[in-house]
């Protein structure tokens, strides 16, 4: 036993629009052929937007679709489209492959996410600096974090081997092959011998 149950609106609606039914009764093919393109447009039009609105759900980018899914068929074929044996059909693979492509570049820009800002130096300790000491400290920038901080605490800061081991908790001999290798890199990078 087979049940039949009512086609819902909706489906009986979008049947329409996929086979062209609820088009003002024109002649889509006539004696010579398919339309011309410009019958078609006149035809069809309005039921390949809604189709396209369903996908998109937007009415300005699915007007889009279906003028650019038009220019398509125009700029391949001409106005008589005498090479395509089913014009509707081709219409309806071009506005739900346009609808796609809309929405995978939809979703591809809403998953963008800009890369945060980077830190900049404020503005009076660059205008400070001499071209000397910002190359130095871009130089610095390339050294590890021990090594910097064992230069910091030597030269800036005044601290002797013993006072910077006792701060880093560290032997005097690491100090002092850190800070030997850190000034090594600096000379390099620097140009000094």
């Amino acid at each position: 036993m087979t049940i039949v149950l009512p086609m819902p609106p909706l489906l009986r609606w979008l049947r329409r629009v996929l086979t062209g039914a609820d088009t003002p009764a024109r002649s889509t093919v006539g004696p010579a052929g398919p339309p011309a393109i410009n019958e078609l447009y006149h035809s069809r039009r309005l039921s390949m937007v809604r189709l396209a609105v369903l996908m998109v759900d937007d009415l300005s980018t699915a007007e889009d679709i279906v003028q650019d899914v038009f220019t398509a068929l125009y700029r391949k074929h001409g106005a008589e489209l005498r090479t395509i044996a089913d014009p509707n059909a081709y219409l309806v693979a071009g506005v739900t492959n346009a609808a796609r492509s809309a929405l995978r570049r939809r979703r591809t820009a809403r998953a963008y996410v800009p890369p945060p800002p980077g830190t900049a130096p404020a503005a009076e300790d660059e205008a400070m600096l001499g071209a000397g000491d910002q190359e130095v400290l871009r130089a610095m920038r390339g050294l590890t974090g021990r090594q910097r901080q064992v230069l910091v605490l030597r030269y800036w800061s005044d601290l002797s081997e013993e006072e910077i081991a006792d701060v880093m908790r560290v032997s005097r001999g690491t100090v002092k092959s850190t800070a030997h290798r850190a000034l090594s890199v600096l000379r390099a990078r620097l140009g000094e011998r």
